[in-house]
């Protein structure tokens, strides 16, 4: 059973960067306790010239100063804010096993800075079996008005992410409004007349492919505008694009599991728009 509560990873430039910022929002419009987390590199205690102490006391004095700030903007939600110690992202992505959700941030300048960029925000995401928001650095609440923008193929894996992008636009209650981007095969890259001519009848059966899907769930939520862009181009860029043109508020992605491991394994677009989205990035384990 998963807990109603959100761990959001934090370090000590939490008040620069966004994670925090969206993992209270998200707080307050679910009405659920949010988990403050903040892990000590274990390798950091082994660097000569570092004291053991000296890192645990200024650890100890950001978890305060994080437990301070959430107390402040509580709103009568019993947050909490705890420092464990370990490879950051194992530790970070084992402490939210249960929970709702695990926010982080995108860029970071203390300890969760390996955790935070690269490859090693991937293994986050492909390590564990709840959604993952990463949040790019100094996202504000003001930044975007938009809807929640899913992005989704046509196969028939999509439930768990479009739940996370309708509970995410009825909270907000804005549309969700679903981007597919299509590309044509090579094969049709030689001749432009028969390419227009396959790009225009993938359009069509994409539009009618989604217009079913809208409506099928339109009926389990009715009080959800649906919205559908259908593009033509290279995926992540369209996915990109996409969500830019609608100011989205949110992007929502999903990452497939692998049949014999516990392992995520992120697809192309995923991993693009991971590294280059300018909104709040949902990635949903499915």
């Amino acid at each position: 059973m998963t807990k109603p509560v959100i761990h959001v990873g934090v370090d000590d430039s939490w008040r620069d960067t966004g994670a925090l910022e969206w993992a209270l929002q998200e707080s307050l419009l679910r009405r659920e306790p949010l988990q403050a987390v903040h892990v000590i590199d274990e390798r950091i205690r082994t660097v000569a010239g570092i004291p053991p102490d000296l890192v645990d006391d200024q650890a100890t004095e950001l978890v305060n100063s994080v437990q301070g700030y959430l107390d402040e903007q509580s709103g009568g939600s019993d947050h909490e804010a705890g420092l464990l110690v370990g490879p950051p992202a194992r530790t970070l992505t084992e402490a939210a096993a249960e929970s709702r959700m695990l926010v982080v941030g995108r860029r970071g300048m203390g300890t969760f800075k390996r955790l935070l960029i690269g490859s090693t925000s991937e293994a986050v995401v492909s390590r564990t079996a709840v959604p993952v928001v990463v949040v790019p650095d100094r996202w504000k609440p003001s930044d975007h008005a938009g809807p929640v923008v899913v992005a989704l193929d046509q196969g028939d894996g999509d439930a768990a992410v479009l739940e996370f992008a309708i509970t995410a636009a009825r909270e907000r209650k804005v549309p969700v409004r679903i981007v597919y981007v299509f590309d044509l095969p090579g094969l049709y890259g030689w001749e432009a007349v028969n390419a227009e001519g396959v790009s225009a009848d993938l359009r069509e059966q994409a539009e009618r492919h989604f217009e079913n899907v809208t409506a099928e769930w339109h009926q389990k939520y009715p009080d959800v505008t649906f919205e559908v862009d259908v593009r033509r181009g290279h995926r992540v860029d369209g996915v990109l694009n996409g969500a830019a043109k609608a100011d989205a508020q949110l992007l929502v992605v999903g990452a497939h599991h692998h049949a014999r491991a516990a392992a995520v394994f992120l697809g192309t677009v995923t991993r693009g728009v991971l590294h280059h989205a300018a909104c709040p990035l949902a990635v949903v384990p499915v």
